[in-house]
């Protein structure tokens, strides 16, 4: 389950809650590219109770292309990182 909150400084913030599943990527892509180009945009993971690899992989792209990930456990923060040295060493 999504929930969004629009703020008036400018901020988009998508509160993840539950376990997050492939479809819901998606979904997920969708909210954001329909944001404004200029809009900052927070994925809040405080609810979120899981998320396996695809899951994973997905939050590092949207963190590379610059949306905040905030309140993220520290299993999927060591995830991501771990993603992103496997890819340095694979190039």
């Amino acid at each position: 389950m999504f929930k969004i909150q629009r703020s008036g400084n400018g901020v988009t913030v998508i509160a993840l809650i539950g376990r997050m599943e492939n479809e819901h990527i998606v979904e997920l892509e969708t909210l954001m590219e329909a944001e404004p180009p200029d809009r900052r945009v927070v994925l809040d993971l405080k609810n979120l109770t899981f998320a396996g690899q695809s899951e994973i992989d997905f939050l590092a792209e949207c963190e590379a292309r610059g949306v905040t990930l905030a309140n993220c456990a520290p299993y999927i923060r060591e995830w991501i990182a771990n993603q992103r040295n496997a890819n340095r060493n694979d190039v």
